[in-house]
């Protein structure tokens, strides 16, 4: 017979090691990932330790579960020994309940509660025994590994094409959560969103483009130039959908004061060739395109290659980072809302600015503005005064000019009477 107070000892330093193994695998899996990546690139060699065990993660689970497991069974068979020894058979059931509570309360509860509280912290203490630990149990781990990749393939590849977007995506909402401002919170949405956006979301209408009309003197031309803010503008001749070149501003007065006046001057000699894109062409692939290209703006067509509108490099950082205006720009803010939660907006308000003012979840994947939306949902024209239902929102039609949505009223649907 043993004397209790070596079996007790033992006992303890099982229970030790184990809560040691259940830390050690709640701190280095909840490690923050970006955190221990941005050490370890500034060499840090605690944070490089961590990161070797993460890359390595299937290995490391594995060869702490094997030590886990190893020593609370070893601790769960020297008190049931001890106890029989005392008590007979009924040892069994007191080394049960016994090792159980144990277990439960000071190998796992306790040390993976601190450990998930100061995960960044803990694991690179941590990982400095668990790597010799994990190289150790290597031929144990291998094995184990083996089968899990014979049974778990499928499941593990079809985790893996999701994990980084998605990972950084919920990363973003959880920093919602957090205190992290709507502003930035909207920025890190849209630069992800970047490779699913089409410029049709962000480009200027049709209607709204500010076009010239080649068949004018050039003088009236640089006099319509100089009344507006913008660099460039696309000059038509016959009929607007007919864009015959883009007149740059700059190149236009330079050619003036090269030539003395407006009045000898052709303006054909000096509109650029126009560049279309299709309007279905990503935010992503648009930004890398005008870089190649060195010009920041584009025509938009559909897929019959009839306009839509033009898009500009500026349009696409509105995008991403909100309104950019500068002192020429007509101001176009959104109202806050009133006392039912409802918003008053013009038609031509774009989707994604009303998501990202109002934090709303009304649909991108359709028309780009909210007239749009409203039409695609009522599968028609709506007269003035009606209401159509969009996912989510009660919207009124307050007015209407010919075949175009004016101004309407939005109602979140728990808002709505």
């Amino acid at each position: 017979m043993n004397p209790l107070p070596i079996d007790l000892a033992a006992i303890g330093g099982l229970l030790l090691l184990s809560a040691f193994f259940s830390g050690s695998e709640t701190a280095l899996t909840a490690a923050s990932r970006p955190w221990i990546h941005l050490h370890a690139a500034r060499g840090d060699r605690r944070a490089l330790r961590v990161q070797r065990l993460l890359d390595r993660r299937e290995q490391m689970i594995s060869a702490i579960l094997l030590g886990n497991n190893l020593v609370n069974i070893l601790a769960s068979a020297l008190a049931t020994r001890a106890l029989i020894e005392r008590f007979g058979g009924a040892g069994v059931l007191y080394a049960t309940v016994v090792m159980t509570l144990l277990v439960l309360v000071f190998a796992e509860i306790l040390p993976k509660t601190i450990a998930i509280r100061h995960a960044d912290r803990i694991a690179p203490w941590v990982a400095i025994p668990v790597a010799p630990l994990v190289t150790l149990l290597t031929p144990l781990t291998m094995v184990v590994g083996a089968v899990f990749r014979l049974g778990g393939r499928l499941g593990r590849a079809a985790s893996a094409g999701r994990t980084a977007r998605e990972e950084l995506r919920g990363a973003i909402e959880l920093a919602a959560t957090a205190g992290v401002r709507r502003r930035d919170r909207n920025m890190l949405r849209s630069v992800l969103d970047l490779d699913h956006v089409t410029v049709r979301s962000v480009m200027v209408p049709r209607v709204r483009m500010l076009t010239l009309d080649a068949s004018q003197p050039t003088d009236v031309l640089a006099s319509e130039v100089l009344r507006n803010p913008y660099t460039r503008y696309p000059v038509w001749e016959d009929e607007r959908e007919n864009i015959i070149g883009i007149l740059h501003a700059r190149k236009l007065f330079m050619r003036i004061q090269e030539m003395g006046g407006a009045k000898s001057i052709e303006i054909r000699e000096v509109l650029d060739e126009p560049w279309y894109v299709p309007d279905v062409a990503t935010l992503a692939h648009q930004l890398d395109s005008f870089r190649a290209r060195q010009t920041p703006m584009a025509l938009v067509v559909d897929e019959y290659g009839a306009l839509e509108g033009l898009v500009t490099l500026k349009d696409i950082l509105e995008d991403i980072v909100g309104d950019i205006p500068d002192e020429f720009d007509p101001v176009r803010t959104l109202p806050q809302p009133e006392t039912d939660q409802s918003v008053i907006v013009p038609g031509d308000t774009s989707v994604r600015d009303l998501n990202r003012r109002y934090d709303w979840q009304l649909p991108t994947d359709g028309a780009p503005t909210i007239a749009g939306l409203v039409i695609d949902e009522a599968e028609e024209l709506p007269e003035e005064g009606a209401e159509v239902q969009v996912p989510g929102f009660a919207v009124q039609v307050l007015r209407k000019d010919g075949a175009r949505l004016v101004r309407l009223r939005l109602r979140p649907n728990e808002q709505a009477q």
